[in-house]
C-alpha cells in the first residue's frame, strides 16, 4: 500500500503530541491536563487508524471487482483490524 502525505502528516502530528506529553511529564503538569492530551494522542492515533484501513479496504475492494472477485471477506478484514486496533 502506498501511503500519503496526509496519513504521514497524521502520524507526524501525533509524534509531536506524544513528545509535548513527555515534555508535560518532565515538568510535572497535573494530571487531568497529561490525561487530555494523551487521550487527544489516541483519538488521533485512532481516526488516522480508520483513514488507513479505509484507504487500503477502497484500494483492494476496487483490485477485486476488477478481478470480478467477492469483497466480503475484504470488509470482513477490515473490521477486524479496526476492532482489533481498539
Amino acid at each position: 500500500m502506498e501511503y500519503t502525505n496526509e496519513m504521514k502528516n497524521r502520524i507526524r502530528r501525533i509524534e509531536g503530541q506524544v513528545r509535548g506529553i513527555l515534555k508535560m511529564m518532565e515538568e510535572g503538569k497535573d494530571c487531568k491536563e497529561l490525561v487530555t492530551q494523551m487521550s487527544a494522542a489516541r483519538n488521533a492515533l485512532d481516526r488516522t487508524i480508520g483513514v488507513i484501513v479505509s484507504a487500503n479496504l477502497e484500494k483492494c475492494v476496487r483490485e477485486q471487482i476488477e478481478k470480478g472477485e467477492d469483497t466480503k471477506h475484504l470488509v470482513e478484514e477490515a473490521v477486524q483490524l479496526l476492532v482489533k486496533s481498539r
